[in-house]
């Protein structure tokens, strides 16, 4: 395989998977409030549902270390198709203990396709690395955005039991995969030296880089984190029925696919730190304008908040796989570990503190803590090849 220009018809059809996949993936946070109602949860016990799911990220380094011996082209057809079974049957559950087993197989689905995915993206981009990652997460990000409006709309005419028919999209989905993506060994590209991969040697190298960018990750999760995960919760707290909290979350996840989309090509522009600069200045601003403020314009600022929450995920992308090593997979792998572990911490910090102090002022501390990110930027810099 020979890296050349930017090949969009590739771009966009592992772009594609990546939407069918994160479609499905979706359906747990706008489902909570049904959940905790049907299963009798705490918010804590609810943020465990969610770190259930992405318990197996936790593994992406391994997936990364063996990379070059699995089967890419059949993940990222069969990564959507599983997760879109186990999605689908998630109102079928009777008890706590298979709705886990259900999360955590799309966990597992999860971790492989979004570290095998990118770099796949990252190929095919050749020099517009910015833009590949922005067309991969557009895919994301427009998952997430009609997935609760997909789910919700599945629970109101089926009711909750009912949603299994959703299958058969994904199932549709992969049949078309199947026959568009080229039965050729992606695999290769998990290293691009003659050098064997060994995880503990990239990681060594590149430690600094990766402890940068946890802090920078981190001290951003919280706010990511609650209004993903809780966001429905939030607003049925505040009055709002089922529907108007998913609409919500679409509205957060519409704007998130929008920046997404245009902030990887401003920052093969710009440059990736001032881009990471400017998108932590302007979060924790809005984020607190928004905790303290009416149902209407909540709506309207969710569309700001869209935007300059997600919109990192494309430069981050971009600058990880920019670090000049030999083996991209591991690096990737490395970044989708730290971003499902922040996540997931966040989460679990959320749903705690949301317990005892409340939703309203766990979204204010998490806006204060989101500072941090600023001073965070310099450091990745500091570690980092590219600019």
């Amino acid at each position: 395989m020979k890296q050349g220009v930017f090949k969009s018809s590739k771009v966009a059809t592992i772009s594609s998977s990546h939407f069918v996949h994160d479609v499905y993936s979706s359906f747990l946070a706008p489902l909570l409030p049904l959940i905790i109602d049907k299963f009798g949860l705490s918010l804590s016990g609810a943020s465990i549902l969610t770190l259930v799911q992405r318990l197996p990220s936790f593994l992406s380094l391994f997936i990364g270390a063996v990379a070059h011996k699995l089967p890419w082209r059949w993940i990222i057809i069969l990564a959507p198709v599983i997760t879109g079974i186990c999605g689908s049957l998630i109102g079928l559950t009777p008890n706590t203990i298979i709705l886990g087993i259900l999360l955590i197989t799309i966990g597992f689905c999860s971790a492989s396709f979004h570290v095998t995915a990118p770099v796949m993206i990252k190929y095919f981009s050749g020099k517009n690395a910015g833009k590949g990652m922005s067309w991969y997460m557009l895919g994301g990000e427009a998952a997430r955005m009609l997935g609760p409006i997909i789910i919700v709309s599945a629970v109101s005419y089926w009711q909750l039991a009912g949603t299994w028919r959703l299958i058969f999209p994904a199932l549709a989905s992969g049949l078309t995969l199947y026959f568009i993506i080229e039965n050729i060994p992606y695999q290769k590209i998990a290293s691009t030296g003659p050098k064997p991969i060994n995880w503990w040697s990239t990681i060594r190298e590149y430690r600094y880089f990766f402890i940068a960018l946890t802090l920078y990750m981190l001290f951003r999760s919280l706010m990511k984190g609650s209004l993903a995960t809780f966001l429905p919760t939030y607003m049925g707290l505040k009055g709002s029925s089922l529907m108007t909290g998913a609409a919500a979350l679409s509205i957060l996840q519409g704007a998130a696919a929008f920046g997404s989309f245009i902030m990887g090509g401003i920052s093969d522009k710009i440059g990736r730190f001032r881009s990471l600069l400017i998108l932590a200045i302007i979060s924790p601003i809005l984020m607190l304008i928004f905790v303290f403020s009416g149902v209407v314009i909540q709506m309207i600022l969710l569309l700001l908040l869209g935007i300059v929450l997600y919109a990192t995920s494309p430069v981050l992308l971009a600058l990880v796989l920019e670090q000049g090593s030999n083996q991209p997979a591991m690096m990737n792998a490395g970044f989708t570990t730290i971003n499902f572990a922040t996540n997931a911490l966040a989460v679990i910090f959320t749903g705690i503190l949301g317990d005892v102090i409340g939703l309203d002022l766990t979204l204010q501390i998490a806006a204060f803590l989101a500072i941090g990110a600023i001073p965070s930027v310099f450091y990745l810099k500091k570690h980092s090849v590219s600019s």
